[in-house]
């Protein structure tokens, strides 16, 4: 008996706890509310920039400090748009380069903090080509991604509540989810998961780059240049929690007409 009311009180919560992402319209958990996860990642972020070397390449932080400044704009119209400004409410954006070249990556924590290595700037070749990743990892923090996943390892872990409550309960292991939920950390059990996403990102931040004003053809060049530059050693995509190339470049054709519709609204 009691285990039936435990039960019905976690479909509930779940049903209870329930946002919707911008542009897609899909129905996600959120458990936790963004005025809890926000503090965090910054914590995380002053973290990494502390221990990490920050380029000198003026050449790179001008592109990324402009790219970024013209999606932030871009974002924000749209979700003016879209009746939803108040989803930003604590975001305080900041775009930074990374001196790693050996690190072909780039990522955004909840709340508009990005971080560009260095090792993807080759590949990103120019400002239209930052602006397809920075359109992507934008589009996680605005999709709530990130909310979704630590709502989803809270729950897994049997940590209910609020983040505080979490951290009260057991905060070794609520650190470990909250840095998986940022992609910070590594969980087969949530490949599928993280797949849909990266496909996700891919749309919405190709709207992002679009009513930013940069062609939205450019998306799938970046990945024809990223499958060149991997020499084809990608990990199959069921053990990968990225789509393939190949897959992200045919989902990013699909999704160009809705694209330029925003590209030729905007430009």
């Amino acid at each position: 008996m009691v285990k039936n009311a435990t039960i019905l009180i976690l479909i509930g919560l779940i049903v209870y706890a329930c946002a919707t992402v911008p542009l897609t319209g899909r129905r996600q958990l959120a458990m936790v509310s963004n005025q809890e996860i926000l503090p965090l990642a910054d914590q995380q972020y002053e973290k990494v920039l502390d221990t990490s070397k920050i380029s000198s390449n003026q050449q790179y932080v001008r592109m990324v400090k402009t790219v970024g400044a013209n999606i932030q704009k871009a974002v924000e119209q749209f979700m003016a748009e879209k009746g939803m400004s108040e989803e930003l409410a604590g975001f305080e954006w900041e775009f930074n380069v990374i001196d790693d070249p050996n690190t072909v990556n780039a990522w955004c924590m909840p709340g508009g903090k990005v971080a560009f290595y260095t090792g993807i700037m080759p590949i990103c070749r120019d400002e239209a080509g930052v602006a397809v990743v920075m359109g992507h990892e934008v589009a996680h923090a605005i999709a709530n991604h990130g909310r979704e996943r630590m709502s989803q390892g809270l729950l897994a872990n049997g940590l209910l509540g609020t983040v505080a409550g979490a951290m009260g309960q057991n905060p070794s292991l609520t650190q470990e989810v909250f840095m998986q939920a940022v992609g910070m950390g590594a969980q087969i059990g949530m490949l599928s998961f993280s797949r849909q996403h990266e496909s996700e990102a891919d749309r919405i931040g190709l709207i992002f780059m679009s009513i930013a004003g940069y062609d939205p053809h450019e998306a799938p060049k970046f990945w024809e240049r990223m499958t060149q530059g991997s020499g084809g050693a990608a990990p199959p995509e069921w053990l990968s929690t990225h789509p393939s190339h190949s897959t992200r470049i045919k989902d990013l054709n699909k999704a160009m007409p809705e694209a330029m519709q925003y590209y030729e609204a905007n430009k």
